[in-house]
């Protein structure tokens, strides 16, 4: 099981400078976890959740181990009428299918590969400009 306190070191402006965001175990579950993170109430979410699932091997194929990561925050936006304000979700979320047997240094560059592509210009084109 996971801590029942996750400290993510985030680099808020993409300057290198780092800014520690806790997120404490409000529950869980078999195989799932949810965390509530800074400024987190009842009215403005701001939650972290984990899910994991155990492989299920297929004749010699020794199956693939699936995990997941999402964030959950409510922001405030401005409604089509442009006069109103309403709450609403970002969610992001990241799953793995990883077949049994990769290495550690396998995994890790899978993982970073993932890093990069979000912090590269492509993704901010995509969400800012919708370019594919």
């Amino acid at each position: 099981m996971q801590d029942n306190t996750i400290t993510l070191p985030v680099d808020e402006l993409n300057n290198a400078t780092l800014v520690n965001h806790v997120y404490t175990r409000y529950d869980a579950i078999s195989n799932r976890s949810w965390y509530n993170g800074p400024g987190h109430t009842e009215l403005l979410r701001n939650q972290m959740s984990l899910f994991r699932s155990a492989a299920k091997p297929n004749g010699n194929f020794k199956g693939v181990r699936k995990t997941a990561l999402k964030f959950t925050k409510d922001h405030t936006v401005l409604g089509v009428d442009g006069v109103s304000n309403l709450v609403a979700p970002a969610i992001v979320d990241c799953g793995f299918s990883l077949p049994v047997g990769m290495t550690s240094a396998q995994k890790l560059l899978f993982r970073q590969t993932l890093i990069a592509g979000l912090d590269h210009a492509l993704m901010i084109a995509l969400q800012d400009n919708l370019d594919i």
